[in-house]
């Protein structure tokens, strides 16, 4: 079984210079980090799949200057590697998140050590075990006759973007609980006909993206000012910037767009 070894530096993926995105894994081999400080007993198995045997390892925050690797940010690797692949790397980014923010118990502030046969950390003097964390948060597509409801969030300012609403799910509540919260919280209007559309890890830090389409169902747009800086219902034919469809923003608006134009052909 072929090994394969992600490496971490700071906040970016650290990645051969040379690298052939195609064909991922076959460029991801140790050898190719033999000049990285770190030992195989550093190296972190976290999947076994297809006849590959993925590790990663983790720098922390010891940069690496050296023309052999480019420094890579994870959210630029989603343009660059399928989605298929880009799971991986979710991964492992993940883990090394989690193991550098639970060095030390939360519940006695002793340090903790990993556990051999499972991902989590485990306090020896309290007890205590921790898990990395997943937080699930709803992404929601809401269409009106012919139009797709599309908002420009404030982290969005920078890129332009207008995508769906989305926002993470609250203690005690269901996924649909959430998606009518949001939207109502957010832009002021009620929705109906919740469909489940698919999901989507995203990494950024640890969401698990949980898609909805629905329906328009009343109410005029009133923008939470804090979150949304525009929003409105956009024709299918003028559509302003929108995210790839690599993202699950991306699908969620194309899946719409094609249920629009199904409308129009019957």
């Amino acid at each position: 079984m072929q090994k394969t070894l992600f490496v971490f530096s700071e906040n970016h993926w650290l990645v051969p210079a040379n690298l052939n995105f195609q064909n991922l894994f076959n460029a991801l081999k140790p050898d190719e980090f033999t000049d990285i400080d770190a030992s195989d007993s550093d190296h972190i198995a976290f999947e076994k799949d297809n006849g590959f045997h993925h590790h990663f390892v983790d720098l922390h925050n010891n940069p690496v200057d050296s023309a052999k690797y480019v420094k890579t940010s994870i959210r630029e690797a989603l343009y660059l590697i399928d989605e298929a692949n880009f799971k991986y790397l979710a991964k492992a980014w993940q883990y090394a998140q989690f193991l550098r923010h639970h060095q030390f118990c939360g519940q006695c502030g002793a340090r903790m050590q990993q556990v051999q046969w499972e991902m989590a950390m485990h306090c020896h003097k309290c007890h205590h075990r921790v898990y990395p964390r997943v937080s699930p948060c709803i992404i929601v597509a809401v269409r009106r006759d012919n139009k797709i409801l599309l908002a420009q969030g404030v982290r969005h300012q920078s890129t332009g973007f207008f995508s769906t609403l989305a926002g993470f799910v609250e203690s005690g509540e269901s996924l649909e609980h959430a998606v009518h919260r949001e939207i109502k919280e957010e832009v002021g209007i009620e929705v109906k006909n919740l469909e489940y559309f698919g999901s989507q890890a995203w990494p950024f830090p640890h969401s698990l993206m949980v898609g909805f389409l629905a329906e328009y169902a009343g109410g005029e747009l009133v923008l939470e000012e804090k979150e949304i800086l525009a929003a409105d219902y956009f024709d299918i034919d003028a559509l302003p910037k929108v995210p790839p469809k690599l993202s699950i923003a991306g699908r969620l608006i194309e899946e719409t767009v094609k249920r629009i134009e199904k409308m129009h052909q019957n």
